[in-house]
């Protein structure tokens, strides 16, 4: 079997390598093919296995043998699922192998958003707390999290696990989601009520039709002048310039985000020196128990395929 890997520096490093795939046939590993680069490479083999690469008519002409796509993703909307049906192509993801990691990002940066903790060691660091006239300086503002409302938009395994970290930060946890979900400790909301209400709204749907910039100039204007915006989902659920002009305006209070709708970020991203905004670069997936966990996984679902009872298949 011919394994063809399109963007493995996505994924790979030191701790974390190829290796569990080369037990399964040739693997030929590029680091981070270009659009243009991928048809070519893609000639005779067998399976492709992606993270992030486009994998459309274009890039997939010259795939005849292709039968396999596998993703180091949970996502999948760089794949064009229609081609791949009609060209007998299955494509398999990467099921809830980042639960917990996003889930502990999203709060990570809630966290640093209430509590100020990089903002206070740089305070530090410089020598202001040596000349300070008191031991505990106000300088950032400081919040609890206890008794604020949490919104969640999606309540998949990512937004319930966000709704569990929230009950035991001791907020009351709201959630909205296409269709409802019956879960503990969570009150299940309509999406104009959760924008009302919730002091922190954090999103955890997929890039759809339905979700693409359902973050905008409307939404953000019927959000509390204090609130919160996290997104560690996609950025094509934000429309960028409307966040800034929210942000700038003091519509809403705090933006942090993991994800931007081009990655890495342009040079004239609007976003990049936004007020009260902050931005880490699409990491919230990638602790290294995470990525060990994704090549278990995509290491099964081949195992899989090839038996003839594929597992996490999307199409």
């Amino acid at each position: 079997m011919k394994i063809v890997l399109t963007d493995a520096q996505t994924v790979f490093d030191d701790l974390v390598t190829p290796a569990p795939l080369r037990e399964l046939g040739e693997v030929e590993e590029y680091g981070l093919l270009r659009y243009e680069e991928v048809a070519e490479k893609l000639i005779g083999a067998d399976a492709a296995v992606v993270n992030k690469t486009l994998m459309d008519a274009h890039t997939l002409r010259y795939a005849k043998n292709l039968k396999y796509i596998g993703l180091f993703a949970t996502g999948y909307n760089n794949i064009d699922i229609e081609y791949c049906r009609a060209h007998g192509i299955t494509v398999c993801n990467a099921g809830v192998y980042s639960t917990n990691a996003v889930a502990q990002h999203t709060f990570a940066l809630i966290l640093e958003s209430f509590n100020n903790t990089a903002r206070y060691d740089r305070y530090v660091q410089d020598g202001l707390w040596k000349r300070s006239p008191t031991f505990s300086p106000f300088v950032y503002p400081l919040n609890e999290l206890c008794g604020k409302t949490l919104g969640i938009v999606g309540l998949g395994a990512i937004g319930q696990a966000v709704a569990k970290i929230g009950n035991a930060f001791g907020m009351r946890v709201i959630a909205f989601n296409r269709r409802p979900k019956k879960v503990e400790g969570v009150e299940s909301v309509g999406f104009e009520e959760l924008l009302r209400q919730s002091d922190v709204v954090t999103v955890h749907c997929p890039l759809n039709d339905d979700s693409k910039e359902m973050f905008n100039r409307r939404t953000f204007a019927k959000m509390k002048p204090t609130a919160l915006f996290v997104n560690t989902a996609r950025g094509g659920v934000v429309a960028e310039r409307d966040l800034y002009d929210a942000l700038q305006n003091g519509v809403i209070g705090m933006a942090a985000l993991d994800v931007l709708n081009v990655e890495p970020m342009e040079e004239n991203c609007v976003l990049m020196g936004a007020r009260n905004c902050l931005i880490t670069p699409h990491i919230a997936w990638a602790p290294v128990e995470t990525r060990q966990r994704l090549m278990g996984i995509v290491v099964d679902n081949i195992r899989n395929f090839r038996a003839g009872h594929p597992t996490n298949v999307v199409s």
